[in-house]
């Protein structure tokens, strides 16, 4: 399920320390495993030490929660988090949005952009100024009918099942098209949710949102504190690799909770 280990991109920061208030809340859901680390380039003797008293700061941010610390070295804080998560097994990779943005939006750094069009595992992040409520209340795919949807459902599906809340399947029409092809898409998106995990059929739902663009859709439909906005990748992933199309990117842009996007191919 997704977040039996999280690894936490951490930074001296809101948007670091927004990361780690998530990744806490994430692993208290799932019971999974909490791993911190900070990233550093190659080339400063100093940066070493320097990490190592982030990874102090964020400690004492945690206090009681149980969690490993790991600094890795890498010219990209993007590629350094991915190839750190592929050794400790890591399942998803957690970081904030960068500070300047706007508040309850997500904003897309150069590590935030590495790991959306590259990583080999589930990526999450969190908006501007979010702080993580007491519970989670539901999960929503964004669906549209191709096979790196249908497994976003399942996975989505069965983590729905798992952490017993609600699962929405969305699909957003901003370009005029067949509004009962695609209603009719979602009715089989439905259907295979409840298979792959048991959901009742009360506990799956899905939406047509319609409007100008993204931002203008997502704007027309409610978002109730504590959801989870689920993405998969692009049909141009490679075979476990992360990789965020053009519409999902304006989605993230405009969703007003975390969003996770999947790799192709996550299992």
């Amino acid at each position: 399920m997704i977040g039996e280990h999280v690894l936490a991109g951490y930074a001296h920061d809101a948007g670091g320390r927004e990361a780690l208030e998530l990744a806490r809340a994430v692993v208290g859901l799932t019971g999974g495993k909490l791993t911190v680390a900070v990233v550093h380039a190659p080339d400063r003797p100093a940066a070493a030490g320097e990490a190592r008293t982030l990874l102090d700061q964020a400690a004492d941010l945690l206090g009681a929660t149980p969690a490993e610390f790991a600094v890795h070295e890498s010219r990209s804080v993007g590629r350094g988090l991915s190839v750190l998560a592929g050794r400790i097994g890591a399942d998803i990779i957690l970081v904030g949005s960068p500070p300047g943005g706007a508040r309850g939006r997500i904003a897309v750094s150069g590590t935030a952009d590495h790991l959306l069009h590259a990583a080999t595992e589930a990526v999450m992040i969190a908006p501007s100024g979010y702080e993580p409520p007491d519970e989670l209340t539901r999960i929503t795919v964004a669906y549209v009918r191709r096979p790196q949807c249908d497994e976003a459902v399942e996975r989505a599906a069965e983590a729905a099942m798992r952490l017993d809340v609600p699962l929405r399947l969305l699909t957003l029409n901003v370009d005029d098209a067949d509004s009962d092809v695609l209603r009719d898409d979602l009715a089989l998106a439905i259907r295979l949710a409840r298979d792959a995990s048991g959901l009742p059929a009360e506990a799956v739902t899905a939406e047509l949102a319609e409007g100008d663009d993204a931002a203008d859709a997502l704007s027309r439909i409610d978002w109730p504190e504590g959801e989870l906005l689920v993405c998969a990748s692009s049909e141009d992933a490679g075979a476990h690799r992360v990789f965020l199309g053009e519409m999902a990117l304006k989605v993230l842009r405009a969703a007003p909770c975390p969003v996770t996007v999947l790799p192709r191919g996550y299992s």
